[in-house]
């Protein structure tokens, strides 16, 4: 069976990669091991830049035909940057990035089977 479409949920800590096709899909959770610190101003935390997080998650994505990124902060756009920079075979399969809160896999296996539906449509 050919799961072709993945979409992709990240943030600084976690990614949940979905490969899927209409009637079956496949799940992953790729964590990251980097820290978070403080850089001297109060109440702000960043976490340090982990490229071995997002390598792990292009190589989960390797396999995809057309891939969606989604995810409620920067990450994802970090995410992309670092594919175009280090895995531009996989960031010439990514058709969207877009901001998602924080769905449920269930929600966003919907979420992505509706955008694959209506993008097959247009073309």
């Amino acid at each position: 069976m050919s799961l072709n479409h993945a979409i992709v949920w990240l943030d600084q800590t976690e990614a949940h990669v979905i490969h899927f096709s209409r009637n079956a899909a496949e799940s992953e959770v790729i964590k990251t091991t980097s820290q978070h610190k403080k850089d001297g101003v109060p109440g702000n935390n960043r976490a340090v830049e982990s490229t071995g997080y997002m390598d792990d998650v292009a190589a989960a994505l390797m396999p995809s035909k057309e891939i969606l990124i989604v995810g409620p902060g920067q990450e994802k756009l970090h995410f992309i940057k670092h594919l175009n920079k280090s895995h531009a075979g996989i960031a010439d399969k990514v058709v969207s990035v877009e901001t998602v809160d924080h769905p449920s896999d269930g929600e966003l296996l919907e979420y992505a089977r509706k955008y694959f539906a209506k993008e097959d449509l247009s073309n």
